[in-house]
């Protein structure tokens, strides 16, 4: 029953369904989700001024004014997904001794988040780049277990032949650096265009060794001339110049989402 002279509110935002409120104060560190469930019973959450003291209760914490005994709930950095065409000569790590335009540099978004890439794309490479805050989404999108695939438009030197593209497609052995090495995934890849001095294809990995494309086809014999990221998952570089940036859209943004939980 809801005290006397408090306003109660039973299920806030029933209409859109936010995170639920318990799930809202443990992600803020007030305890686990059973004793936030015991801090809300307990009168001592507000939202937007009414004490919310029973449950079930939806939020939304981008909008609404969340307080715990009195004191408002340290709002969380809002996520930012952006799609980056990276130029070539751009590097996509965030810390470079050297001094180099850095991938982060070309993102002038107004509200500064700190943005990360998500995974990397060589120095003379260019095309698609993902930076985001949202670290969970991009821990899934890069670790093996979960393969979000990426597509490469390639141009390399001389004519690709048909063994040639069937050793690609069935694993190449690379070396590693610590002396170790393992054959590639299978690939995919499609003939773009091919004549005696050069050939131009598309590659799909569903791994993310270091230099992978370049190296799988040098050891074929055909060195890369070219190479263009043009897809991550569902995302396609679309809608972008070179050196350009724009968020993802909502539906970018849930299929992207909806491709990292594929496996789960």
């Amino acid at each position: 029953m809801p005290r006397p002279g408090r306003k109660r509110q039973h299920s806030y935002a029933l209409d859109t369904r936010g995170p639920r409120l318990q799930k809202v104060l443990a992600e803020a560190g007030y305890g686990s989700r059973r004793a936030c469930e015991e801090l809300i019973e307990s009168g001592s959450v507000t939202v937007n001024r009414q004490v919310v003291d029973s449950l079930p209760a939806w939020v939304n914490p981008d909008e609404d004014v969340i307080c715990v005994h009195g004191r408002p709930l340290k709002r969380k950095e809002k996520h930012v997904y952006i799609m980056l065409f990276k130029p070539r000569g751009v590097v996509s790590t965030n810390s470079d001794p050297e001094g180099r335009t850095r991938a982060i540099d070309l993102v002038k978004h107004p509200d500064r988040p700190r943005l990360y890439p998500v995974g990397r794309l060589d120095l003379d490479s260019s095309g698609l780049l993902l930076l985001t805050n949202d670290g969970e989404l991009a821990n899934r999108l890069t670790h093996p277990r979960y393969e979000v695939h990426k597509g490469y438009e390639v141009v390399v030197g001389g004519s690709l032949t048909d063994e040639e593209v069937a050793k690609l497609e069935e694993g190449i052995f690379l070396a590693e650096k610590d002396g170790d090495g393992s054959r590639t995934r299978e690939t995919q890849l499609t003939l773009l265009k091919r004549d005696r001095t050069r050939t131009m294809l598309y590659m799909e990995l569903r791994e993310g060794r270091n230099r992978q494309v370049r190296r799988m086809l040098l050891k074929v014999g055909h060195p890369v001339k070219k190479l263009r990221r043009v897809r991550m998952g569902p995302l396609q570089l679309k809608g972008l110049a070179v050196g350009e940036w724009r968020e993802l859209t909502a539906k970018e943004l849930r299929e992207l989402r909806a491709a990292a939980r594929a496996t789960d």
